[in-house]
């Protein structure tokens, strides 16, 4: 085993390998050095308080400890702690808001029928301010989706492996969080 010194140096996934075989909290503390502020910004981002976005980065860190084993290597570990992170979040503001966020199934017939190019425009065009404040009014699923490809700048490929969903299905989520975006933009901001 490396030295604590050099377990620094280590690539994410070297380091979560040598963290689940030993659960050395030392080396874990690496791990919550190197992504703490950017699972504090993604909290910050859904509580929208300070300190309610420290309490989540804890919670997520301490789940993240018992759940680490789980990290497979599909991806590479920041996406899934990315994803690990969002999942948390929406968790969170589900039971928060005691919504229920209706699951939606995706007819593959409607793929081909996406007109991209027309709700790609509609989305770029709006104000960004108005902007946040309708992101605050979908589901947090879709939210977090839009998030992911367009704060984030996932791949489809990157958010197909966070979300363990194939890639038609992935594009069918985007494309209708997109148009439910622009209805509730249209409807409260225009």
């Amino acid at each position: 085993m490396k030295t604590l010194t050099n377990s620094t140096e280590l690539p994410d996934e070297d380091l979560v390998k040598a963290i689940v075989s030993t659960n050395d909290t030392l080396l874990f503390e690496i791990l919550y050095d190197r992504y703490s502020r950017l699972v504090f910004n993604k909290c910050y981002g859904f509580a929208k308080d300070e300190e309610e976005a420290k309490d989540l980065t804890q919670d997520v860190f301490l789940k993240l400890f018992v759940k680490l084993a789980s990290f497979k290597g599909t991806a590479k570990f920041s996406t899934w702690l990315y994803a690990f992170t969002y999942n948390h979040c929406v968790n969170y503001v589900t039971r928060n808001t005691a919504k229920k966020i209706e699951k939606q199934s995706v007819d593959y017939a409607d793929i081909e029928n996406i007109s991209d190019i027309e709700c790609e425009s509609d989305f770029l065009t709006m104000k960004v301010d108005k902007l946040q404040a309708a992101l605050e009014l979908i589901s947090p699923d879709e939210k977090m989706i839009l998030l992911l490809k367009y704060q984030d700048f996932l791949s489809i490929k990157d958010i197909e492996s966070v979300l363990g969903i194939g890639e038609s299905a992935v594009k069918m989520r985007i494309k209708r969080a997109k148009d439910r975006l622009i209805t509730v933009y249209n409807e409260n901001f225009s």
